[in-house]
């Protein structure tokens, strides 16, 4: 239902009517038909139109979403003690990241950081979200504790430790549809009223391989396959000499992403802090997602000669890490402080919220000295 939506005001109508055009003249050139991973790319990347660079603003109360760094700093600091343990194991003193969204994290963990000196790296596509970061990071105390630096490319080595934090699930994926025992490439058309759903016979063979391997044996079945996030961890699996990556996002293990009742996938939308069903609501001004599936990351890691140092609930990682204790220092229970951070903490850990659904995978070369926090680890069912 996406009746209950704010509506965008016009200035906002008008960017989504430019982006929807694009996409149309996409779909003509296409011959009536573009999958969908090439539509989320347009709709959230595209230069000057897409959801993540066309410059609106996208975190935080007054965006579309939230995430764990905005809740509360109390998060990368926990954070900060799994990097600060992987940092000395290793010697390094590089923390690159990937994706940094408002600078939230980078900020938290370098001042929670005991290591010195640092050197943290961003790779950031979009324009507004780097001035943004680079907002953030100007404080002098910062500047001081580390080398702060935004780059273009991935370097071809890296020595230290990678963050991914919500990153993957914003890479597009392929959606593929078994119906009636017939394979499908599901993608996007124009029907005359607006963006719509199409289905095409998929003849991409690995693809079709890959599907028969991951769904459900019997029975209609729609979901994601992110070869792009694959590729991209695989990427860095093969550029990391020391250290390790670090992923954390919302998702499952496979038995659980391709679950026979999960029939239709896991795309979602995000808009004004509603989650809603629909991809083709406001296109470049709704942000969407598909979850991840960390048993695909950890085998591409795997294959290009990392190993799974760790798989946890964001629970488990975060208790381990001692975000209880950073919440103690807070000050006492009954002041607004403690308050205010005791909610976000609950948010961060509960089974109800964040806590379950969103998991930490930790990656590293193989024979690395060092392990996971978490109280617990999941990797066995990976």
């Amino acid at each position: 239902m996406t009746n209950d939506l704010p509506l965008p005001d016009s200035n906002a109508r008008a960017h989504s009517e430019r982006v929807v055009a694009r996409v149309r003249a996409e779909i003509a050139a296409g011959g009536g038909f573009i999958d969908f991973e090439r539509y989320m790319q347009t709709v959230l990347y595209a230069p000057g139109l897409g959801y993540y660079v066309a410059g609106a603003r996208k975190l935080g109360a007054d965006g579309d979403f939230v995430t764990a760094p905005e809740l509360t700093p109390l998060y990368g600091a926990a954070l900060a003690r799994q990097v600060d343990a992987i940092l000395d194991a290793t010697g390094c003193r590089d923390i690159v990241e990937l994706g940094a969204g408002s600078g939230a994290l980078a900020q938290a963990m370098l001042a929670a950081l005991s290591r010195s000196p640092l050197r943290y790296s961003i790779l950031e596509p979009s324009p507004s979200l780097r001035e943004r970061q680079e907002h953030t990071l100007a404080g002098g105390a910062l500047r001081d504790a580390a080398e702060v630096r935004w780059f273009e490319t991935l370097p071809p080595e890296i020595e230290g430790v990678v963050l991914l934090n919500e990153v993957l699930d914003a890479l597009p994926p392929r959606v593929i549809a078994r119906r009636d025992g017939a394979w499908h490439e599901r993608g996007v058309t124009w029907d005359g009223a607006g963006l719509a759903w199409a289905e095409r016979p998929l003849d991409d063979r690995r693809m079709l391989a890959i599907a028969r391997a991951r769904f459900p044996a019997e029975g209609d079945y729609a979901s994601e396959i992110n070869l792009a996030a694959e590729a991209l961890v695989a990427t860095l699996a093969r550029r990391l000499r020391r250290g390790a990556i670090f992923i954390v996002d919302y998702g499952f293990p496979r038995a659980e992403y391709y679950h026979p009742q999960r029939s239709e996938g896991t795309l979602v939308g995000h808009y004004r802090h509603r989650v809603h069903a629909d991809p083709f609501l406001w296109p470049g001004l709704s942000d969407l997602t598909a979850h991840v599936d960390f048993t695909a990351l950890a085998e591409a890691a795997e294959a290009a000669g990392v190993v799974v140092a760790g798989f946890a609930t964001q629970a488990a990682f975060l208790l381990g890490c001692g975000i209880l204790d950073r919440l103690a220092a807070i000050g006492v229970p009954d002041s607004l402080a403690y308050l205010r951070e005791a909610a976000a903490v609950q948010k961060l850990v509960s089974p109800a919220e964040m806590g379950e659904l969103f998991k930490v995978l930790l990656l590293a070369p193989d024979g690395h000295a060092w392990k996971s926090l978490a109280v617990s680890d999941l990797a066995h069912r990976l």
